[in-house]
């Protein structure tokens, strides 16, 4: 799966997706060299963002996390981010989300998200974090994650 033709605009925010992890936290998102967008869509674990929105929309979803998803770029960056955890879940993942805009990241979240063929698949270890520009706006949260599971 190639990277798809984005707009300068959507270039914009998937670079600050990599800039906020790193000044939250000091490292790397990504260490790969090279154009920043595409070693977020190449790295080796699932990447996603979603907008600011009161209905938060899915902006970002590398190939590993479309892999998961079992969605296109087009269609992923249409989703309501609610969309992505089971309906049972959901609530959780807004406390989740509650605690993100609280404290910047946190970086052992666990939980169960739903591709869209209905694959249900824990993930684990993922680091939620919010994405802001360099001058500090806010332009969504993000979430990666290496460890998952398909669930029966």
């Amino acid at each position: 799966m190639e990277l798809p033709t984005l707009t300068d605009e959507q270039c914009r925010r998937i670079v600050c997706i990599g800039e906020s992890y790193q000044r939250l936290t000091g490292r790397p998102l990504v260490t790969a060299e090279g154009d920043p967008v595409q070693t977020l869509w190449s790295a080796p674990y699932a990447i996603v963002a979603h907008s600011t929105e009161a209905e938060p929309i899915f902006y970002f979803g590398n190939r590993k996390a479309l892999e998961l998803f079992e969605m296109d770029f087009d269609a992923f960056t249409h989703l309501p981010s609610r969309l992505s955890a089971e309906p049972l879940l959901r609530e959780e993942r807004a406390h989740l989300l509650e605690s993100v805009t609280r404290n910047g990241i946190i970086e052992d979240y666990t939980g169960v998200r739903v591709s869209a063929t209905g694959k249900r698949f824990r993930i684990s270890n993922a680091s939620v974090w919010n994405v802001t520009d360099l001058s500090g706006a806010p332009v969504g949260q993000a979430a990666a994650f290496a460890d998952w599971v398909h669930l029966a």
